[in-house]
């Protein structure tokens, strides 16, 4: 054999090792960023699944605030019933799932409020114990969408980078939408004592 032959043959060699190295880098990472998708959707179940105990509390105590309590569980409702495709995730569909979410976090926040006008249910230990329960859920609802967020920046920067581009684009793979901020969220709230 010649030595040019050899040449281009490790060559294609190396060629061939770092595509499949590059490829099973994205693949991995893509899946990492699915994988966190599913913690986002965990913690977001979690949540919906604590709201149905917490409106049968404030019920027993805020007979009056029918109104309010049925907010609360169509915008449950509204929110259960969007579902994405981790493997698919647009900012079209993340922003209308974040909207969903949106009204959960709006309609638990009105609830929170009727508590305060209801003092009995304040002191209401269940009540107290899902209060917490969801304040905890909410800090790991921020975590996992975090997390989520620092996944797709990996993943993205994998495939938007060169020469990761040019073997990305051969395999389909596309960049994912992150999670935004909330409307509203760059606004410190008003407090008043």
């Amino acid at each position: 054999m010649k030595k040019s032959t050899i040449i281009l043959l490790v060559a294609a060699a190396i060629l061939v090792m770092w595509c499949i190295s590059s490829y099973n880098s994205l693949v991995q990472k893509d899946e990492k960023v699915t994988a966190e998708w599913g913690n986002v959707e965990t913690q977001y179940q979690r949540r919906a699944d604590l709201i149905p105990n917490l409106v049968e509390v404030v019920k027993g105590y805020a007979k009056h605030e029918q109104g309010t309590l049925t907010a609360v569980i169509e915008a449950r409702s509204k929110a259960t019933s969007i579902t994405i495709d981790p493997s698919n995730i647009t900012p079209e569909e993340l922003a209308k799932y974040q909207e969903a979410q949106q009204g959960v976090t709006s309609a638990l926040g009105k609830l929170l409020a009727v508590a305060e006008a209801y003092p009995d249910l304040k002191a209401e230990a269940r009540f107290g114990d899902l209060q917490a329960q969801l304040e905890g859920t909410e800090n790991r609802i921020a975590e996992a969408r975090r997390t989520f967020n620092v996944a797709a920046k990996d993943y993205n920067m994998s495939v938007r980078t060169f020469p990761n581009n040019i073997l990305a684009g051969l395999f389909g793979l596309s960049t994912r939408a992150y999670f935004e901020s909330d409307y509203g969220a760059n606004k410190a709230p008003k407090v008043e004592f």
